[in-house]
């Protein structure tokens, strides 16, 4: 080997180069790739495997129990750290690939940077067909992975050692692209991962990837310092990109100079505090009634980083000013051009900060104010309602276990849903309090991902009490990293919520003629019917059995003591709960659009079409 090279398997220099990978912002230096999450079996336990032993020192590794949970793991940490870390998944070829196209359509949904290095079938077809391989008959060089190629922002199978130079390179471009990440996959067949080359020791350097904030086009920021100028109703919809962006402060100023009110998406959500005047929570399907009032009114709606989710946009039917314009600003002009919008391509917080610049001594007139901020003060009495129980020692409902988790909470805390009826309860009810405590995965809402996500959370941010809210369904999608959180003793906390049934999607059946068919835990009877008392099913002991410490609540008295005992053990704890089933939290203030049966011999679905008949006549195309 010369001076000037070094001879390493193909799988041995990925795994040196991504320790040596960096990314900057705002003079901030953090590692690109944390670490590798992993199973192995054949296709990857010879090539990366070997690679992660040989460079323990430099690539922690982690060991997964499900390879979507891991993809999630990896997703949980990259959103904690806005961005600007990563974490890599290494699995087998077969399943073990498959299984990361969930976690890796959820990490590109929401535009969240995870790289996937699943193995892949020989490149040199000695070995042929082998263990797992799909043999497509016109096409031999399609494998499983193929599956990962809609689901990623950039893929490449990489067929010989040469290849990887140029192929890791354009990786990490688009992992460290706040425009373009997601999901990356490097497909590596399990021979060339083995073989050896003579690489240059410049590919083994230290790289540092700046993460840009771009400004705006001064023409577009002169067109929206116009349109925010003659607005009379103007408010923001404060989406994910804010977090992203760490465009908290930037937007604070943007509103206590103007008063313009915000009203937050899902991932949105806490890019203003709870008690900020301004602020109106959630908007759309699941939104506040406040937040979605101001929305029909509106005459400008700010758009700033959201990709406008039907959620938010109620299906088309929330924005009902008949002269209603859009302004958004968005690093992308993918989503900066939605609902035909006047555009500011740009960082978040740099286009915030300059257009608050060029807006000095605007102000919206002091009635509108005066109009939000009583719609603010009218729900935070609906908020306190739907908290408050009257007696403690009656069974808990679900928003009730909201505001206990509420009354236990510090700022630092981070609280983890994604799927099921929580998502809408989080969103109308929850009190953020810090940018980082209200995590919801909604662009993808995939049941299983909130106690991977957790491992995640707590890997980004040892110290920090994080709280993985599931329901029975969700639990019972996807419990298996509760093996990984005790081996690696991260003390996540897990609420869990036993309801005995998909009741979200129960709720959803029932309203749309579909009558809950298939959606409760009960016992089959002779007519096919699904009846009789819950299924004898005790997840308190599953999650037991795996690992955790258990606290059953079965009043709100002991969920409250549960929750402060588990916020202060240290260890990996779960609060069980059984709760009362009977709806408290406040109706939806938005319509959804989810299609109903035009004709139906049965007079629910009847009735549900002749209500969804006269919603979808509400929708509007912004032009």
């Amino acid at each position: 080997m010369s001076a000037t090279t070094r001879r390493l398997t193909t799988a041995q220099a990925l795994v040196r180069f991504l320790s040596a990978q960096y990314t900057e912002r705002d003079g901030v230096r953090r590692r690109l790739i944390a670490g590798t999450w992993g199973i192995f079996g054949h296709g990857n336990v010879a090539g990366v495997g070997q690679a992660l032993v040989e460079y323990a020192d430099v690539m922690p590794y982690h060991q997964g129990r499900n390879e979507q949970a891991m993809v999630h793991a990896a997703v949980g940490h990259a959103r904690q750290l806005n961005r600007l870390s990563a974490q890599a998944v290494t699995t087998s070829i077969g399943p073990g690939a498959t299984n990361l196209v969930t976690g890796a359509a959820l990490a590109t949904i929401n535009r969240l940077p995870v790289l996937l290095l699943p193995g892949d079938y020989f490149a040199s077809r000695v070995a042929d067909p082998l263990l797992q391989q799909l043999e497509h008959p016109v096409e031999a060089d399609v494998s499983v992975n193929d599956t990962l190629r809609p689901v990623s922002r950039y893929f490449d199978r990489v067929t010989r050692p040469e290849a990887l130079i140029p192929s890791a390179l354009n990786a990490v471009r688009v992992l460290a692209d706040p425009a373009e990440t997601g999901a990356v996959t490097l497909a590596l067949p399990q021979d060339v991962q083995a073989e050896a080359y003579d690489w240059p020791e410049e590919f083994f350097a230290d790289r540092v990837w700046s993460v840009r904030r771009p400004a705006p086009d001064p023409a577009e920021l002169a067109a929206a310092v116009a349109a925010v100028r003659a607005a009379r109703r103007p408010l923001v919809v404060a989406g994910g990109g804010i977090h992203h962006s760490e465009a908290e402060e930037a937007l604070r100023a943007f509103v206590d100079a103007t008063g313009i009110p915000v009203a937050s998406t899902q991932a949105g959500k806490g890019s203003l505090r709870h008690d900020h005047p301004a602020d109106l929570g959630g908007i759309g399907h699941t939104g506040t009634a406040v937040s979605d009032e101001l929305a029909r009114t509106a005459d400008l709606v700010i758009g700033v980083g959201t990709r406008y989710s039907d959620f938010t946009t109620a299906s088309g039917t929330l924005f009902q000013n008949p002269d209603v314009r859009f302004l958004n600003l968005n690093i992308t002009g993918f989503d900066a051009h939605k609902l035909a919008a006047r555009t500011l391509v740009c960082d978040a917080r740099t286009g915030l900060e300059q257009l608050s610049g060029a807006l000095a001594g605007h102000r919206v007139e002091p009635s509108y104010e005066a109009e939000y901020r009583s719609g603010k003060e009218r729900w935070e009495r609906v908020v306190e309602a739907a908290y408050h129980a009257a007696d403690d020692t009656a069974v808990p409902t679900q928003t009730q276990v909201l505001g206990a988790l509420d009354a236990v909470v510090g700022d630092e805390d981070v609280v983890i849903n994604a799927a099921g009826s929580l998502p809408g309860d989080l969103h109308k009810l929850w009190r953020a309090r810090s940018p980082r405590q209200y995590h919801l995965e909604y662009g993808y809402s995939c049941m299983g991902y909130e106690i991977p996500a957790a491992l995640g959370v707590q890997q980004a941010a040892p110290g920090t009490p994080v709280w993985a809210l599931v329901g029975d369904g969700t639990y019972l999608m996807n419990p298996t990293e509760i093996v990984t959180a005790v081996q690696e003793n991260l003390p996540v906390n897990l609420v869990l919520v036993q309801n005995h049934g998909y009741a979200s999607i129960g709720g959803l059946s029932e309203s749309v003629g579909a009558e809950r068919f298939g959606t409760a835990y009960r016992h089959r009877a002779a007519d096919g019917t699904f009846t009789g008392a819950p299924l004898p099913v005790d997840l308190a002991a599953n999650a037991a059995s795996l690992g955790m410490d258990v606290l059953r609540a079965g009043t709100v008295r002991e969920l409250r003591g549960a929750l402060a005992e588990a916020r202060a053990s240290g260890r990996p704890t779960c609060v069980y709960v059984e709760t009362d089933p009977a709806p408290t939290a406040p109706p939806a203030e938005a319509w959804w659009d989810v299609p109903v049966a035009e004709v139906s011999a049965r007079e629910a679905a009847v009735e549900a079409r002749a209500r969804y008949d006269s919603e979808v006549a509400g929708r509007r195309r912004h032009l």
